[in-house]
């Protein structure tokens, strides 16, 4: 589960408004936390689910660091790859400028596990030798060898993480 920094939904009518974010802080959360209870799309922020959190880092999402303060920290220290660690601000102002910036192509096979690029228009994440198609429901079988061009989806902030040792939670689907 996620959120984009604050509430995007009208409560009365659970509608989504026109915009898509609120701040720069886009965050992967837990299920549960603490024994808190929400009520999803209620007066607080507009709670995002995903597939598993290799989706939540293809959007531009990172571990929060208070419900996931280790996977945060994790996050933070491979994300530096040997350079001082970044705060949650930084961090988030780097992916924040990747999100919004023009999407680099790439050749997959120089993409560490866990990243996600487009392949034909559809999202492909690279795991275990192959390229797996993401679907609603759960990633897809191999669709062949990590190879060939793409558009990088995951920001590469996320990337240089999975580079350098991160390893995000997947979706049973893609086992």
């Amino acid at each position: 589960m996620g959120n984009r920094g604050g509430r995007l939904h009208d409560p009365a009518t659970r509608e989504l408004s026109r915009r898509r974010h609120v701040s720069k802080r886009w965050i992967a959360c837990a299920l549960e936390f603490g024994g808190r209870h929400r009520t999803v799309w209620g007066e607080g922020y507009t709670e995002l689910f995903f597939l598993d959190e290799v989706t939540a880092l293809a959007a531009g999402h990172r571990p929060c660091f208070e419900c996931r303060r280790g996977e945060a920290e994790a996050f933070a220290s491979a994300a530096a790859a040997g350079a001082r660690k970044m705060g949650a601000s930084e961090m988030d102002d780097a992916l924040h400028r990747q999100r919004l910036g023009p999407r680099p192509e790439v050749d997959m096979k120089t993409l560490p596990e866990g990243s996600v690029g487009l392949v034909g228009g559809v999202p492909h994440a690279v795991r275990g030798g192959g390229l797996l198609p993401w679907h609603p429901e759960g990633w897809g079988p191999p669709a062949g060898p990590v190879s060939g061009p793409a558009l990088l989806v995951t920001p590469s902030l996320a990337v240089e993480a999975l580079r350098d040792g991160y390893r995000p939670l997947w979706h049973p689907s893609a086992f």
